[in-house]
């Protein structure tokens, strides 16, 4: 087992945690990760786009202009593509992206985005994160303290209104709970905070 040093929140050193290889310490698999953040994007994704085609757009009917003598190309219907206000060619339509992939490939994904997280240096444990009241300048000061990078993903074993208050207004930082985290806001966080028992947590599900 891999040991990473555990900080507080005002960036001391509390001691150490142990971190279980078969989840922290894998060979990462981009393969996997690949997949399941491009299933993430395509979910996120709305499918309300529309165009008309030249079967909805209004006009048609008549011949627009005569066949020979204008100078102009030979057309049949106003609702040619060709013309304007004319009907759109392959027009999008309103249609579900989502489509899902295998439990196994997430979890490949998901402890393949953690365990690079540890071999970047990019995971920071902390004891715990505790506020009195929502304050944005706290969160603010615990992440100078800790070093976090500008983008943040901080993960906590139980919802904490306090701390999910104090970053919603931080540019770049979002929080997620142990069964909420995702591997797109994992990989694309530059510093992936986690208290001591979030880690447990995760070690006790995936393990």
């Amino acid at each position: 087992m891999a040991k990473i040093t555990m900080l507080k929140m005002d960036g001391t050193e509390a001691g150490t945690i142990e971190l279980k290889d078969e989840i922290f310490g894998i060979e990462p698999n981009q393969d996997a990760v690949h997949a399941v953040v491009v299933n993430y994007l395509a979910n996120q994704r709305q499918g309300t786009q529309s165009a008309k085609t030249r079967s909805e757009v209004r006009g048609g009917g008549r011949k627009p202009f005569r066949q020979k003598g204008t100078g102009r190309h030979r057309q049949g219907s106003s609702t040619d593509p060709s013309q304007v206000g004319g009907g759109i060619v392959f027009a999008p339509k309103p249609r579900d992206y989502r489509y899902a992939v295998p439990k196994k490939l997430k979890r490949l994904a998901l402890k393949s985005a953690l365990s690079a997280k540890v071999q970047d240096n990019e995971m920071i444990v902390l004891d715990e994160i505790k506020f009195d009241a929502p304050k944005t300048k706290e969160m603010v000061k615990m992440l100078q303290n800790v070093k976090a990078g500008k983008k943040a993903l901080i993960v906590t074993a139980e919802k904490d209104e306090n701390v999910v208050k104090s970053a919603a207004n931080i540019p770049g930082v979002r929080t997620a709970l142990v069964g909420t985290m995702n591997v797109y806001e994992i990989v694309t966080a530059g510093s992936f905070i986690v208290t001591k028992e979030a880690v447990e947590k995760i070690q006790e599900v995936y393990a």
